[in-house]
């Protein structure tokens, strides 16, 4: 898959920067824990979408016809803003002007994700502070869907409405705070609502499975109760004895180190379907007590390389 570069975002972050230290909001960033990614693009794109959620706050209504103005500030091949109601009204779209004054209430991805579910859902979630959501979109222009990673910022205007101002990148890169975000979340209503919750997180549209990334649960027997290969149970796997190419046991080691702690991340080697090379790949595991007792949910993602 192709990873576009990132230029323009800098350039937009640039000059955006300077207007919002015009309106007095130097440093806006500092305030975002933004260690918690890997990737420089995933930083900016953070950065870039809360100054411009600051200034909508500040400004309301004529921030909304600022960014109209200057569109082109807000747009490029990897990404756009864009602002919603609380009802899915789109207020404004940087890369796709015609969605402007329409309802996005039930637009659905290819593979029939609601979008606006999701970010509400991402929003009413505190373990997901910069409330990212995960679907395939197209870029305008184009006829064809690309994987696309967008965050949100919840804002209330001076005339008192509550908007939601997004961003996304398209081909984004896996951040692993990506995939402790649908655990942590996963857990959390497992311990809420108990076995029912299985349905949920196994469901293929839910926000519990997105590109290669999905969530899985075995019991503390290594049974199995969502897959981490496959949608169904067809053989009895014991995950502890699952090794990877060069003799590492990734589950049994984690689970071992959870003994003594509720989250671990497991590194673990596997072959790269495009260059047919070994390449790292990192687990996250969680240990959860349900009426099943002790049960392990966790999500398997790339280990961000460094430039």
């Amino acid at each position: 898959m192709k990873y576009p570069s990132f230029p323009r975002l800098i350039v937009v972050l640039i000059s955006f920067q300077i207007l919002i230290t015009g309106l007095g909001c130097k440093g806006k960033c500092d305030q975002l824990n933004l260690s918690i990614y890997q990737y420089r693009d995933t930083k900016n794109l953070v950065c870039f979408v809360y100054e411009a959620s600051q200034m909508i706050e500040q400004k309301g209504e004529s921030g909304i016809e600022y960014l109209k103005k200057h569109r082109e500030n807000y747009y490029s091949d990897n990404f756009y803003l864009y602002v919603y109601d609380m009802e899915a009204n789109a207020i404004f779209h940087a890369g796709m002007p015609d969605f402007e004054g329409r309802n996005l209430r039930e637009v659905k991805d290819i593979n029939g994700k609601n979008i606006f579910d999701m970010i509400i859902k991402a929003i009413n979630d505190s373990g997901n502070p910069h409330n990212w959501v995960h679907y395939s979109w197209w870029e305008p222009g184009n006829f064809y869907p690309v994987p696309k990673s967008s965050c949100h910022f919840v804002v209330t205007t001076p005339e008192n409405k509550i908007l939601i101002v997004g961003g996304g990148i398209n081909y984004p890169q896996e951040e692993r705070e990506f995939a402790r975000i649908i655990v942590d979340n996963a857990a959390q209503i497992l311990q809420q609502k108990g076995d029912d919750a299985f349905e949920e997180i196994q469901n293929p549209i839910s926000i519990y499975n997105f590109r290669d990334v999905k969530v899985f649960a075995f019991k503390s027997d290594t049974s199995i109760i969502i897959s981490p290969v496959i949608e169904n149970n067809l053989l009895d796997l014991d995950l502890f004895q699952a090794t990877d190419p060069v003799g590492n046991k990734p589950f049994q080691l984690a689970v071992n180190q959870l003994e003594k702690q509720d989250s671990v991340w497991q590194v673990f080697m596997a072959r790269n379907r495009y260059q047919r090379q070994l390449v790292k790949k990192i687990m996250y595991l969680r240990k959860i007590e349900t009426s099943w007792g002790f049960i392990f949910i966790g999500a398997i993602t790339d280990l961000p390389e460094m430039p």
